[in-house]
């Protein structure tokens, strides 16, 4: 057995291919689809929910949208809050494909992508309440067919910075990702899987759809993103304090200057009053 046909086949159909037995046959797709169940769990661990209860006491669920993901993890706890659970997230789709790749070649990373995604929206450790997969998704995109995240990545990040809507852009996204991949593999099992993705991301988004039709999404507020405030907290901040330096400095300059000012000025106007007088006296002497 070779690299090439673990990549093409995985251990498991490789030996699945070499006239086993009926049992043997079944015993190994037996473990096949253990495998497939062990990825499910390996999803079910939901990040956002695990930073939220162990780093802030709070459940993320209970905030925002109510959906335990990376971008209401951003939007209630932070940048910092948010790029851990956005690893989390990553992290187990990797080792969720590595696994499937390795057991069943690519068709097996799909599959194990699938459970993957599948366990983050509904894990059996948080009553089947999780996230709606973007992040997972994308991460397997980027193991097993690179070009078509890179593609599907510049989409959605254009759609962002051009409707500030994250649910829009996955939206678009993941319904992209079935025609690229058929474009760019040609028909086949993993077709089958993308469009289950599809379908089941697109489920989770039903909410965030029905309020994109009617205006009433929430826009992510790219500023904090990226780390800069916003203009107007700037300015809310700073006003008060311009506020109070206006109102103390001229209290300042009106008493201390004319306190000051006040016997140079005097002193001024006597030295002249006195040199016009001698130059008075002494013209009357001339």
């Amino acid at each position: 057995m070779t690299f090439t046909d673990i990549l093409s086949q995985g251990f498991l159909g490789y030996y699945a291919n070499h006239n086993l037995s009926g049992t043997q046959y079944a015993v190994v797709w037996g473990i096949g689809v253990l495998l497939c169940l062990l990825t499910y769990f390996v999803g079910s661990l939901n990040f956002s929910i695990i930073i939220s209860q162990n780093r802030f006491q709070d459940d993320i669920r209970n905030y925002g949208s109510g959906n335990a993901g990376t971008t209401n993890m951003l939007r209630t706890y932070g940048r910092r809050a948010a790029a851990l659970t956005l690893g989390g997230d990553a992290l187990k789709a990797i080792v969720s494909c590595a696994f499937g790749y390795a057991m069943m070649g690519y068709l097996g990373a799909y599959i194990a992508g699938f459970f993957c995604i599948l366990g983050h929206c509904f894990p059996i450790y948080y009553r089947f309440r999780g996230g709606k997969g973007i992040v997972t998704v994308a991460f397997m995109l980027l193991m097993l067919d690179p070009i078509i995240f890179v593609i599907l990545f510049f989409i959605f990040f254009a759609l962002v910075i051009a409707t500030k809507m994250v649910s829009f852009g996955s939206v678009i996204c993941v319904m992209l990702f079935p025609l690229l991949l058929y474009r760019m593999r040609g028909p086949g099992e993993p077709i089958i899987f993308a469009m289950l993705i599809t379908v089941l991301v697109v489920f989770m988004h039903r909410e965030n759809i029905m309020r994109i039709f009617h205006g009433q999404e929430s826009k992510l507020d790219l500023g904090r993103l990226f780390g800069k405030k916003k203009e107007t907290s700037v300015e809310e901040e700073e006003e008060p304090a311009e506020e109070e330096d206006t109102v103390e400095e001229p209290a300042e300059q009106e008493s201390i200057p004319t306190k000051a000012k006040k016997p140079q000025a005097v002193s001024a106007a006597k030295k002249k009053r006195r040199k016009q007088q001698l130059k008075e006296n002494r013209r009357t002497r001339d």
